[in-house]
């Protein structure tokens, strides 16, 4: 079985509904000595902290699998297109950001955040440089992050 993000962050959600419930169901703070729910309490404050391990496991496995864009030619991660190579340097046009290496000339590195579906509906992922290039170029194109994709907003 191949465990998701979105998986875990299912778990968390459902780990921090009973914490609530938990603390619902036996107020919020002791009662009086002897406090037979202080048990329960304490299974809350367990079922919390799990759910920020769940969260924190999550980000973790989704920053493992982000998957590099890939395009055959690279771009500034911020500007775009806007990249000059010569002598082996690449220089962006725009923020001056240079690489010892003639960037133009790889496949792009920078994490694959898009998928754009052209009106063929072919998907290609593209990091935040490469669409900056194809909003202007891929007319009727959509563009959808790849984290509203999984389920999530930011």
């Amino acid at each position: 079985m191949t465990v998701t993000p979105e998986q875990l962050r299912a778990l968390a959600a459902r780990a921090d509904a009973l914490t609530a419930e938990v603390w619902a169901l036996c107020g919020g703070s002791p009662g009086t000595e002897p406090d037979p729910l202080v048990e329960a309490r304490q299974a809350a404050g367990y079922l919390a902290r799990a759910a920020e391990d769940l969260q924190r496991a999550a980000a973790e496995l989704a920053r493992l699998q982000v998957r590099p864009c890939g395009l055959p030619w690279g771009v500034c991660a911020e500007h775009g297109n806007t990249l000059s190579s010569r002598a082996g340097i690449t220089e962006c046009r725009v923020c001056h950001r240079t690489w010892s290496y003639d960037r133009l000339g790889r496949p792009c590195e920078e994490p694959a955040t898009w998928k754009v579906i052209d009106q063929a509906g072919t998907v290609t992922r593209m990091c935040d440089g490469h669409v900056l290039g194809a909003r202007a170029a891929a007319q009727g194109a959509t563009f959808v992050r790849v984290d509203e994709v999984a389920g999530q907003t930011g």
